[in-house]
């Protein structure tokens, strides 16, 4: 049984650390701010709930499970709220590309 969960992490991880690798490269190639937010907001949301899923497998207790989703839940609220403002500030200011 440990050695599923050790292969269920391992492959949580990377998919999550491929996930942050598309964000990347979107946010270094996409043409403009808004659709460089998007790629890499979108992308870091499911890199990070692959990566927290794969290590909530790891965790010794309830405790340690519920802070990593409570983790999770703070990075998507905080991106969801800065995304936009940060999109809506470059149009403002013309750093548009």
């Amino acid at each position: 049984m440990t050695l599923l969960l050790d292969a269920f992490t391992v492959a949580a991880v990377l998919a999550g650390l491929l996930f942050f690798v598309a964000g990347t490269a979107g946010l270094l190639r996409f043409p403009d701010t808004a659709s460089r937010l998007h790629a890499l907001t979108k992308a870091d949301h499911l890199g990070l709930g692959l990566i927290v899923l794969g290590l909530a497998a790891q965790a010794e207790s309830a405790g340690g499970v519920l802070r990593l989703f409570a983790v999770w839940a703070l990075v998507l609220l905080s991106s969801a709220a800065s995304g936009p403002i940060l999109a809506r500030l470059a149009r403002r200011g013309g750093a548009g590309g």
